[in-house]
C-alpha cells in the first residue's frame, strides 16, 4: 500500500480560487506547460541538496498523531511528540526515547529505511514521467491561489495510454484537475476521483473501489522551495473478501532548512533538543 499512496500523492488537490479571464490555451500548449511543469516535480524529487525539518499531523478516524521529521544524508527520522494534540504521556515518551535509543545502536535500521524512501521515490519519478502521456489536460482559465496566480487544467485518462505495470494501472481510471503556479511553473494543487472500480495491480493486488479520491497541496515554504503541505485520501481497497478503507488527513507545517550535510545522529540530537509537544 505505500506504493499506493506515493502513487496518488502526486495525482490531488483542491481549493476554490476565483476565476480571471486569461488568454485561453490550445490543446498542445496545454499539454506542453504540464509537461514543463511536471519535468520540474521530477527535477525536485530528485534533489536532496536542500533537506528541511518539519512537523506532520497525521489524522484518521482512530487516532491523530503528530511528529517532528528531519530530512538528512541518511533518510528522514522522525519523532512522535503528540497523539490527539497532546503531548506524550511518561510512558510514551519514555516508549519513544527507547525507539531512538534503538535506532542509534542500529545504523541498519535507518538504512533500511533509506533504501524504502529511495525506492519510493524511483516510482515517484516513473510516475511523473508517464503522466504527460497518461492523461489528456484541458485548460480551464486562471484563477488565484495561496501562492499567487496560478492555471487551471481538467485531466481524464488518454483512451490511448497502456500502462506497463502494476503502478500505473490507477491512472486508467483517474480524473480531476491540476493547478499550476503561473511564474514558477510548479504544481500547486491536484485532486484526482475513480470514476470506476479498479483494478490495482491487475486485480492481484485487489480492487480500488469507484468514488475513491485523493487531494494534494503544495506551497512554497521559504528558501526557494516547494514541499507538500496538506495530502488527503479517502479510498476503499477490496482484497478477497475484505476491505481496507484509507481515510487520512496529512499536514506538513513549520518547514526550516537543516544543514545539508547532516547524519541521521545529529537529527536525533536535534529532534531530542527541540521536541518539547508544542
Amino acid at each position: 500500500m505505500r506504493k499506493l499512496l506515493t502513487l496518488f500523492l502526486w495525482l490531488s488537490w483542491t481549493a476554490a480560487s476565483t476565476a480571471q479571464t486569461a488568454p485561453a490555451l490550445a490543446p498542445a500548449q496545454a499539454q506542453a506547460l504540464v509537461a514543463r511543469a511536471l519535468a520540474t516535480e521530477a527535477l525536485s524529487a530528485r534533489d536532496a541538496s536542500h533537506p528541511m525539518r518539519y512537523r506532520l499531523r497525521r489524522s484518521s478516524p482512530r487516532v491523530t498523531s503528530t511528529k517532528e521529521i528531519v530530512e538528512t544524508r541518511d533518510g528522514d527520522v522522525a519523532r512522535l511528540v503528540q497523539i490527539s494534540d497532546q503531548p506524550l504521556s511518561p510512558v510514551d515518551a519514555q516508549k519513544e526515547e527507547a525507539r531512538l535509543d534503538a535506532l542509534l545502536g542500529d545504523p541498519g535500521r535507518q538504512r533500511h529505511r533509506k533504501q524504502s524512501e529511495e525506492a519510493e521515490t524511483g516510482i515517484v519519478l516513473k510516475l511523473l514521467r508517464m503522466l504527460p502521456q497518461a492523461f489528456t489536460y484541458e485548460y480551464e482559465g486562471a484563477g488565484q491561489g495561496p501562492s499567487g496566480a496560478v492555471r487551471k487544467f481538467r485531466f481524464r485518462p488518454n483512451p490511448g495510454f497502456s500502462p506497463p505495470d502494476m503502478e500505473t494501472q490507477a491512472l486508467t481510471a483517474l480524473s480531476g484537475e491540476l493547478w499550476i503556479d503561473a511564474a514558477e511553473e510548479r504544481v500547486t494543487r491536484l485532486e484526482g476521483h475513480l470514476q470506476q472500480d479498479t483494478d490495482y495491480g491487475w486485480g492481484i493486488l485487489g480492487k480500488l473501489d469507484k468514488g475513491g479520491w485523493i487531494v494534494l497541496e503544495q506551497a512554497r515554504v521559504g528558501a526557494g522551495q516547494w514541499r507538500i503541505v496538506r495530502f488527503q485520501m479517502k479510498m476503499d481497497l477490496r482484497i478477497l473478501f475484505k476491505t481496507k478503507s484509507f481515510d487520512t488527513v496529512q499536514k506538513m507545517s513549520q518547514y526550516a532548512p537543516v544543514p545539508a550535510k547532516l547524519d541521521y545522529r545529529q537529527a536525533i540530537q536535534m529532534l531530542r533538543g527541540g521536541a518539547e509537544g508544542q
